[in-house]
């Protein structure tokens, strides 16, 4: 489960590229939406396929409402304040910004589950947001910025997402997590195409679609597919069997993958910031997810 987890980050590495393409084709709400709606459709023809019953009649209303919000806040909560924000927030402030999901999940994992927040874990979040730092300051034009409505945004966007994740923790007692997963985006592709359907400044056309050719297409697809809804249905697998404030703890592995494939694929230089940064990442990733030891 954890190699799938950095596996997974990979992906969202790439996925945030794919995203700032797509985003200079198209509105930032519609390619939100159009992805949401593609990874409702896969995560549903998957749960079809595995011949598990949804059982919808099962869920009572107490369920259903957390189902709504772990909806609201995974889902359509994120991809509204995560798309108006970085429009205007800085790419450093967001990638650091982003970096402190493990820290707030662990928090809230200790306040809501009694998990023990102990002093090992402390210090692999510690060295884990370190070495983000050192991965994103190894850019010559990284720089940080004053604070805008922008970073307030995205901070709430990553806070909207762990909550979530809070949920998904909470649910799978009941619930089996593909079961979960069809259900939160399916709730919440539903809420953004509403939202686009009574939007005054978005108007969905086809012919948009078809004007923006073959390769933004293609990233469309992945993004939809792969990256959200396959890359979800693991991650929302991986709540339910480590929990949320340890699953977060891979996050920090998006911005190195990110910069890798800057590395590779543009011809980036390699410093010792990076070698810094991964090794700091690696510990704080191996700390960060360590069970405690039970009391004696």
């Amino acid at each position: 489960m954890q190699l799938l987890l950095i596996g997974t980050m990979a992906i969202w590495g790439v996925n945030i590229s794919a995203i700032k393409v797509l985003t200079s084709h198209l509105d930032p709400l519609l390619v939100a939406c159009l992805r949401m709606v593609l990874a409702a459709l896969i995560i549903n023809l998957t749960l079809l396929s595995s011949g598990r019953s949804l059982g919808l009649s099962r869920i009572s209303s107490g369920q259903w409402l957390r189902f709504i919000l772990c909806a609201v806040l995974m889902v359509y909560g994120n991809q509204i304040f995560f798309t108006t924000g970085m429009q205007t927030a800085s790419a450093t402030n967001s990638s650091l910004i982003m970096a402190l999901s493990p820290l707030v999940a662990s928090i809230l994992a200790a306040a809501i589950f009694r998990e023990r927040l102990t002093g090992v874990r402390l210090l692999g979040i510690g060295l884990g947001f370190g070495g983000v730092f050192a991965v994103v300051f190894s850019n010559s034009d990284a720089a940080l910025a004053g604070a805008s409505w922008g970073d307030a945004q995205v901070f709430t966007a990553m806070f909207s997402f762990v909550a979530g994740g809070m949920l998904i923790q909470a649910l799978a007692r009941q619930f089996n997590a593909l079961v979960i997963s069809s259900v939160i985006y399916t709730i919440g592709a539903l809420l953004l195409c509403l939202h686009l359907l009574l939007s005054d400044t978005v108007e969905f056309s086809f012919a948009a679609l078809r004007a923006m050719g073959l390769w933004p297409f293609f990233l469309l697809v992945f993004s939809g597919v792969v990256a959200t809804a396959m890359c979800n249905m693991l991650w929302n697998r991986a709540i339910a069997e480590l929990g949320v404030a340890r699953t977060s703890v891979f996050q920090y592995w998006i911005p190195v993958f990110g910069v890798g494939f800057a590395i590779l694929l543009l011809g980036e230089p390699f410093s010792a910031w990076h070698l810094a940064g991964v090794v700091g990442i690696l510990l704080g990733t191996y700390l960060g997810t360590r069970r405690p030891k039970p009391a004696s």
